[in-house]
């Protein structure tokens, strides 16, 4: 059933992080009912989106009034909202906070946007590039005299902004049990990718981290922290940065200790990668994985995503699921008494329209 169950949840159709935090909140066992706006999904083809999976869906034109005073209805009987539309969006649609709290106090509204829902940029279009952009971490990524490489979308729709909104929903919960009132959560992917690099603000504040990019201990530019090519064309992971890793890893790797220290001066690391990188081009990935892997050396093959739903430990851990006979990742975090739940289909458009109005007039919902 999951931790959260029992616990509704209204999500408006969107991209991005929106559809990624309600997925996470019904792979904690909520209820989720996703409010569609068209016959054309907006990430695709409905039925391998896996975001929408474990969710309810109805369809609805909020330019109708019936369509409407449904919505509305629906976030009556909730106990959050989630929307990922431009500031104001929701307002002309009147389907505000101010509206729906009216109607149901205890309501948890959660607003995910990129730039926020104030400031000089809330109103401008922006995609993950450019809110991680400003947010100040891209500038931290990719290789030396070379453009930074977008980090999917992974660091800013759903690190900075999905997760941060799980966490704000989450709270405003809690705060509601013990208040009874709910409240509005502000979750923008600008303000939850900075906070994300808190960890690097606090090195430089302390001298050890350079802006220049391509120069520092896990930016890809100490020899013992970035990925290797193998002799057959892929990739392999070192993570060795304690001095007893490293010195496993000049081990194993048959190295002389003292052609490689000082572990951290800098100016060495040009030479140490450059041996490092021929050494690794020597073998193949699965050799270095009979070598390496499961030692202390920090070590893992770099994968790509079948690979990697294939990959023992994966498979071990049953971090991977099938539904349908397609491959998605499993539910995350785990829980000893409250299970997440199970999620592995993913509704058609408007596939529990009737199910969904019959709670509705019932009082159910």
């Amino acid at each position: 059933m999951g931790p959260l169950s029992g616990i509704r949840i209204i999500e408006f159709e969107a991209i991005g992080p929106a559809p990624y935090c309600g997925m996470l909140l019904s792979d904690l066992g909520a209820d989720v009912i996703l409010v569609e706006q068209a016959a054309v999904s907006l990430q695709g083809d409905p039925e391998k989106d896996f975001t929408r999976r474990g969710k309810r869906s109805i369809m609805l034109d909020l330019k109708y009034p019936a369509d409407l005073e449904t919505a509305r209805k629906l976030c009556r009987g909730a106990d959050a909202l989630i929307e990922g539309r431009r500031p104001g969006a929701m307002e002309r649609l009147g389907l505000g906070p101010d509206e729906l709290m009216a109607d149901n106090p205890g309501l948890v509204y959660g607003r995910i946007t990129g730039w926020g829902q104030d400031g000089p940029l809330s109103t401008a279009a922006g995609h993950d590039i450019n809110y991680v952009a400003l947010s100040g971490l891209l500038g931290a990524m990719g290789e030396k005299d070379r453009p930074p490489l977008p980090p999917l979308n992974v660091v800013g729709d759903y690190g900075g902004g999905a997760l941060f909104l799980v966490v704000g929903i989450l709270s405003a919960l809690i705060a509601r049990h013990n208040t009874g009132k709910g409240q509005v959560i502000d979750a923008a992917i600008t303000d939850g990718t900075a906070s994300l690099s808190t960890l690097f603000y606090g090195l430089l504040a302390q001298g050890r981290w350079n802006l220049d990019r391509g120069s520092n201990l896990l930016d890809g530019s100490a020899p013992y922290y970035r990925c290797y090519e193998t002799k057959d064309g892929k990739y392999v992971s070192i993570g060795a940065i304690e001095p007893r890793f490293y010195s496993l890893l000049l081990d194993k790797l048959g190295l002389d200790p003292g052609e490689f220290e000082p572990q951290n001066d800098p100016s060495r690391w040009p030479d140490y990668t450059a041996r490092f990188a021929a050494i690794f081009k020597s073998r193949t990935r699965e050799e270095w994985c009979e070598l390496l892997e499961g030692t202390d050396a920090c070590f893992a093959p770099v994968l790509d995503f079948a690979e990697a739903a294939r990959h023992p430990h994966n498979l071990a851990r049953k971090a991977h699921v099938e539904g349908d006979g397609l491959t998605m990742p499993a539910a995350s975090p785990r829980f000893s008494a409250t299970p997440a739940a199970d999620n592995r289909d993913t509704p058609a458009k408007d596939q529990h329209r009737a199910e969904i109005l019959a709670e509705i007039k019932s009082g159910a919902g």
